[in-house]
């Protein structure tokens, strides 16, 4: 016989770790959606990059990391900034460019820092983010600090020199860092055939003595599995990590409409990926009670972040020489 659903401990923890995870990627899906019907009115004052369509990497990855784990992004860090636990006020504030925002609103969309969250801020240019996170999982190795660093980023980052050195100093130091590539094909608007020459990502990784490891189709539990087992590899001492994800960008590469018509992608592909979307995948799974307390408690949060964006000041001008290194 099957399991019983209501009483089978098993069942019980699936049930509470879709919960969760739809709420995560819920947030982070509305949230963008907010943001992108919000820009045509100017109060965003910063470019948007969205993950729509992407988002399940971040919400998966961060899923099976500790609150004392720490991770580094690139300039579309909404999903991981928000799947870290990142305030979502705050993130909201940032791009009204007020003085409330997490950058205290100098740095806008791609500058997005949670300190408490351990959110490293995020950066503006390619794959900068990379050697920073390399760099704390340095100091923690050498702190002694059973903690793991999930570096985000994608597949354009992988073209940058910086980040095939990142892999070799890493794998030099056995240092505990899951490098993490969001991988949909594109950089800016050049597909991989275009870009690669070889177009196995992990086989090339691997040449730097990194375990690397692919998942495809966007499936959000392959992630959270391979993800998990990864990080509790790292944690182990076991060295640094790489973990591919295959996923599509719903959105145009910087701001907020559909670009389909702009002759580099299909149309056509888009509707296949939004056919195994994550979140609806995660909806499916759900009860129809819970998923409309989650949406309400969702809808409730980014509700909040807007009214507190539009109510906070902007910042005033001695602050435009405040935390920089010099007068």
């Amino acid at each position: 016989m099957p399991p019983d659903p209501i009483s089978d401990p098993v069942c019980v923890a699936e049930a509470a770790d879709e919960a969760r995870l739809y709420r995560s990627m819920r947030l982070v899906r509305r949230a963008e959606e907010v943001i992108a019907d919000i820009y045509p009115s100017d109060k965003i004052k910063s470019p948007v990059h969205l993950s729509i369509g992407q988002e399940a990497v971040a919400v998966a990855v961060c899923d099976g990391l500790r609150p004392d784990d720490v991770v580094a992004g690139s300039y579309r860090g909404h999903a991981l900034y928000l799947a870290k636990g990142g305030d979502v006020p705050a993130m909201m504030a940032e791009m009204f460019g007020k003085i409330g925002g997490c950058a205290r609103g100098k740095g806008g969309s791609m500058h997005l820092i949670d300190p408490d969250r351990t959110v490293l801020g995020t950066s503006a240019v390619v794959g900068t983010g990379i050697p920073v996170a390399v760099g704390h999982a340095l100091a923690f190795k050498r702190r002694r600090e059973a903690r793991v660093v999930a570096a985000f980023f994608g597949d354009g980052a992988t073209e940058e020199g910086v980040f095939h050195e990142s892999l070799n100093f890493a794998a030099l130091h056995a240092l505990p860092v899951l490098f993490v590539c969001e991988n949909n094909g594109l950089a800016i608007h050049t597909p991989l055939a275009k870009r690669w020459g070889a177009p196995d990502l992990c086989r090339r990784v691997e040449g730097f003595g990194v375990a690397a490891r692919r998942v495809g189709d966007g499936d959000i539990f392959a992630m959270r599995r391979a993800a998990g087992e990864a990080v509790a590899r790292i944690r182990a001492g076991g060295g640094p990590e790489l973990l591919e994800c295959e996923v599509y960008r719903w959105r145009e590469h910087v701001g907020p409409n559909e670009d389909y018509d702009a002759g580099y992608r299909s149309a056509n592909d888009a509707e296949v990926w939004k056919a195994r979307d994550a979140l609806g995948v995660l909806a499916a799974r759900l009860s129809s009670t819970t998923r409309a307390a989650i949406d309400a408690e969702v809808e409730a949060a980014i509700a909040d972040s807007v009214a507190f964006a539009e109510a906070s000041p902007f910042p005033s001008a001695d602050q435009l020489t405040a935390d920089v290194f010099a007068d």
